[in-house]
């Protein structure tokens, strides 16, 4: 049946009038999706499905950009937040549920010593330079990944208007797999770099010795090797990439999927390092919120009872297998294909005649269709090991891959967009 977007496209134009973008997170914004035949605004959602405010269900392989680790509604993590919630959220003094969740951190990540909570990824990797330039006494940064919004990273980024020239000469990217550019860099001012910070894996696995040659040069050059994990954490490995790699970093980053979509990040690390956060500043009114923190330990606690990423990470392999094969049969395999890591397997736009932007608008326009929400990857949570999830899948891929076939190979495959086609503001990866 026809998906209608009567509401959605009636509710971006009021959102739209008070809200810049329409939504508060710019990758959820209209500009990633074919706003017109795309639905904007979800009511609510359960285990790996969600429904929009115009009534149409979805299979969700976005995730709220990749927070919902084990599903929507999960019953023990909500059970948590209840049971919180009658206590309060938000207290005069600390609650015994820091000191839990640090410990069970402290157990599982092999760089956390020591712990301090906030509530989003980039409150912790701008804690965690502020904290790296305290330590060293220096002042550069090298970097690879994203990082979030603040000043620092955002600077070395096609977005960075509104950033101090001062600010941007500061930070400095390389290469991931690179590490003649990245000793180069250290080698040319061997005294300048407090940290260098980079995400361990993401679409792209690190090479064999990538990590460690990362941490030999950091240890070299006098200064900090910082693991920003708020993706990879609790999905590549319970410890994280540097758990898998066996590289342990001395500073790390945590967040998304910790507490299964409430808010909270946590910088983890070395106790000689983390104990200079009593000098440096890194404090905020809601980093100890309660219901977070009750949530991020029952999570973590379900993630290894459940087996869960193993089983996700499983899920991806066979995604990607029978993925593969639909694309390849249904004659797509010019224009798309799939690849990444099992825990996040990605479709990646080949090189083609017709526009990258145009093929990524006409695969969401078609999937949503269909009856799949989906970005640019295959964002798992443990409520898609299903056998009827998997068979769902597989079907609207194939029907969706059936009419992509027959659009890419007409005469003008644009015609087909039912609405506006993306302009992504923002592809740092």
């Amino acid at each position: 049946m026809k998906k209608k977007y009567e509401k959605t496209n009636k509710q971006y134009q009021k959102a739209i009038k008070t809200i810049p973008l329409a939504t508060q997170t710019t990758s959820k914004s209209a500009a990633n999706f074919v706003k017109g035949a795309y639905p904007l605004f979800l009511e609510k959602g359960k285990g790996g499905e969600v429904w929009d405010i115009d009534g149409n269900k979805y299979i969700d392989y976005i995730l709220g950009l990749l927070p919902i680790v084990l599903g929507y509604q999960d019953s023990e993590v909500d059970k948590a937040i209840k049971n919180q919630l009658k206590k309060g959220i938000s207290f005069s003094l600390a609650t015994t549920l820091e000191t839990t969740l640090s410990e069970l951190l402290t157990k599982l990540i092999p760089s956390a010593e020591m712990v301090r909570f906030a509530k989003t990824g980039s409150d912790v990797t701008t804690a965690s330079i502020r904290l790296a330039r305290a330590y060293t006494g220096r002042d550069k940064i090298a970097l690879c990944g994203y990082h979030g919004w603040h000043d620092w990273f955002i600077g070395t980024t096609n977005h960075s208007i509104g950033i101090p020239k001062s600010i941007k000469r500061l930070s400095a990217p390389f290469t991931f797999n690179n590490l003649d550019e990245l000793e180069k860099m250290l080698k040319k001012e061997p005294t300048s770099y407090a940290a260098v910070i980079i995400e361990p894996e993401s679409k792209e696995k690190p090479e064999k010795r990538f990590l460690e040659g990362v941490r030999k040069l950091a240890t070299k050059f006098g200064t900090l090797l910082i693991f920003d994990e708020i993706v990879t954490g609790f999905r590549v490995d319970i410890g994280g990439a540097q758990a898998k790699y066996r590289v342990t970093p001395d500073l790390s980053c945590f967040g998304k999927s910790m507490g299964n979509g409430m808010p909270i990040s946590a910088l983890v690390g070395k106790a000689k390092i983390m104990r200079l956060v009593g000098k440096v500043f890194f404090s905020g009114t809601f980093n100890g919120e309660a219901l977070s923190l009750a949530a991020a330990i029952a999570t973590i606690k379900k993630l290894k009872k459940k087996n869960g990423i193993e089983r996700i990470q499983r899920v991806g392999r066979s995604l990607k297998k029978s993925i593969t094969k639909i694309i390849n049969r249904n004659k797509i395999n010019d224009y798309i294909t799939i690849g990444g890591p099992d825990w996040r397997p990605c479709i990646i736009i080949k090189k083609n005649k017709l526009e990258s932007r145009i093929v990524q608008s006409l695969l969401r326009q078609q999937l949503a269709k269909n009856g799949l929400l989906f970005g640019s990857a295959f964002n798992l949570c443990l409520s898609h090991d299903s056998k009827e999830i998997l068979h769902k899948t597989n079907k609207i891929w194939e029907k969706t891959a059936d009419e992509l076939n027959k659009i890419f190979h007409s005469k003008n495959p644009k015609s087909f967009l039912k609405g506006e086609p993306m302009t992504p503001i923002f592809t740092q990866r």
